[in-house]
């Protein structure tokens, strides 16, 4: 019977070649498709490295086209640990939601939370996926796909699959789970590593196997339970060394059932039938493989152009100068026979321009697939270029890498949901105190909400002293005031058992699909007719924040700009004619 340690060496062998892709109905594509050569092509372009021969760098420049295309994908499909916002789910406890989100801005960065979601889009736009694992602290660990040992090439997390492990004595003995009898190991960690040391091994391999496989391997024994029942999932790790007859034997280090899988896959651009999506540097492998064919091209054509040759029908000048005219001194008189030239051979470039060509047609290709057209690359526009089309074109170049960020912000709320939230619900539960920036909002609600409070305690001091209550309206704008020149940098703190209302997750990435600038610009045109309604007395009410939102898209701070408070305009006075009374009082 198959043990684990067989399964291992014939899965990870399995992993080597590659697949057929088909369709639901078993026919091929005649494509053929390997994970493993995928990743690993994908890992040397981006790093300007040759799939063979990588040492031999003679007349073999490497033009990374690649790179500058990816950071693109980078900074454009990213986004920040605060536009991932939480609230109370409690229609009785919302309020409070902003010192749960102000607390979660300060503990997200303080767990590097910010890394992993730089680690996850950068996974995710290089290979065509991110694999997320669960682990005991609250970051989730973003699993590189180059350590995977082998996996089912069409679906990675719905069947078993194995990641490699290759640990010092000092990595390996950090994992205190494992080498115990109590979970399953048949070898302890110290035995292992004597056996490695006298093998000269500076590292030992390890696989770490997750997904349903057979409950024996668990039990090491014959299962009696029914056919249905007999495959489990758990997790297996396993090493291997070699014995005295140089044979390769399997030992256990930890295994265990799992009541669920860990891991959680994001896959971009899903292609049926493979385990991962299209990636962002597969896209670009067939420009990068012809532009560094056009460059080596160029550069053995610039190495031969670079010799200067010598002809000549004189052969008597040739014998004379055997090693060329490469030792002779500026102004030498060198003698020719009658009737005969010595001249210099032409050999320009004459095709140099087409490789030149060809090389610009791959380079706008890339850029094309990549969606990094010249603005998000930074390259300044051709001259002449109007300022809107720049603009314009900037933003719809942003599109697709738009929608990839919002796959992004959906898959990181379900891990939130589901890994990071006990984590926060734990902490903010105890006594917390933290200093937070709040927005023109969140300045404008609690100052307003602070100076009213103020003023209602002064006046009720003022009422049990025996004194005269000074108007509240005064009051309340005093300390408005002197509230807001306190700047928006504001100590929090949570009382312990405060929060205890059950914690949910929401992205909010809309503030990111916007173009700020473009925004600004039609809410700028906005705000000058609401200048002119209030000129005229017309009543704004309910559009005093179009304002704040036109300093917080440009970027400025609009805590201290405040409107005036609108003034009905100045009426002109009418004089009232008494002359018709006069006459009236005649009359009688």
């Amino acid at each position: 019977m198959e043990n684990i340690y067989d399964y291992i060496t014939k899965e990870t062998n399995a992993y080597l070649a590659p697949i057929q892709l088909e369709n639901s109905a078993g026919i091929s594509s005649g494509w053929s498709w390997s994970m493993l050569e995928h990743l690993t092509r994908s890992f040397l372009y981006k790093n300007s490295q040759f799939e063979e021969e990588n040492d031999n760098r003679t007349l073999r420049p490497n033009k990374n086209i690649i790179l500058a295309i990816m950071n693109v994908s980078y900074r454009t499909e990213g986004f920040d640990v605060k536009d991932i916002e939480l609230y109370v789910n409690d229609v009785h406890e919302a309020y409070k939601s902003m010192l749960v989100r102000k607390f979660h801005n300060k503990w997200a960065l303080e767990q590097g939370i910010d890394t992993f979601i730089d680690e996850t889009v950068e996974s995710y736009a290089d290979y065509g996926g991110a694999l997320i694992r669960k682990s005991e602290e609250a970051k989730p660990e973003v699993v590189d796909l180059r350590d995977i040992a082998f996996c089912n090439q069409k679906d990675l997390i719905a069947n078993p699959f194995g990641i490699r492990h290759a640990f010092t004595p000092a990595t390996l003995r950090q994992q205190k789970k494992w080498g115990l009898d109590e979970n399953g190991a048949t070898m302890g960690i110290e035995d292992l590593i004597l056996l490695t040391n006298k093998q000269d091994e500076d590292e030992i391999e390890v696989f770490e196997v997750h997904g349903t496989m057979p409950i024996e391997w668990l039990e090491d024994e014959p299962s009696q339970k029914e056919e249905s029942e007999k495959d489990v999932q758990q997790i297996q790790v396993v090493a291997y060394y070699k014995d005295d007859n140089d044979t390769e034997q399997g030992v256990t280090l930890f295994k265990h059932k799992e009541p669920k899988l860990p891991f959680k896959l994001l896959k971009r651009d899903d292609i049926k039938g493979r385990a991962l999506g299209r990636g962002g540097i597969e896209e670009l492998f067939e420009a990068q493989v012809w532009t560094n064919w056009n460059e080596v091209k160029v550069t053995e054509m610039l190495e031969a152009v670079s010799k200067q040759l010598v002809v000549t029908d004189d052969t008597t000048f040739a014998a004379k100068h055997p090693a060329g005219l490469k030792n002779l001194e500026s102004m030498e008189v060198l003698g020719v026979g009658d009737g005969k030239t010595v001249k210099i051979l032409d050999n320009y470039p004459r095709n140099l321009t087409l490789f030149n060509d060809s090389m610009e047609r791959w380079s706008q290709q890339a850029q094309t697939l990549g969606s990094a057209g010249d603005p998000l690359l930074g390259d300044t526009p051709p001259s002449g270029t109007p300022f809107k089309l720049f603009e314009s074109q900037t933003i719809e170049g942003k599109g697709i890498h738009e929608y990839r960020k919002g796959k992004i912000a959906t898959f990181v709320d379900e891990i939130y949901r589901d890994w990071v939230l006990p984590y926060i619900q734990k902490e903010v539960a105890q006594d917390q105190s933290f200093l937070a920036e709040l927005s023109a909002d969140e300045m404008q609600e609690i100052s307003t909400q602070v100076s009213e409070n103020q003023a209602n305690k002064i006046r009720n001091e003022q009422v049990i002293n025996g004194e005269l209550p000074t108007d509240r309206d005064e009051l309340v704008q005093e300390e408005l005031e002197g509230f807001v020149k306190g700047g928006n940098k504001r100590f929090f703190e949570i009382f312990k058992d405060e929060i205890k209302e059950p914690l949910s997750v929401l992205t909010n990435i809309a503030g990111k699909q916007k173009n700020l600038a473009l925004m600004t610009d039609k809410l700028v045109n906005v705000f000058r007719q609401y200048l002119d309604m209030r000129s005229k007395g017309v009543d704004t009410a309910g559009l005093d924040g179009l304002l704040n939102t036109i300093l917080e898209s440009s970027g400025l701070s609009p805590i201290m700009f405040k409107p005036p408070p609108m003034q009905a305009p100045e009426q002109p006075q009418q004089q009232v004619s008494t002359e018709p009374l006069e006459q009236l009082a005649e009359a009688k």
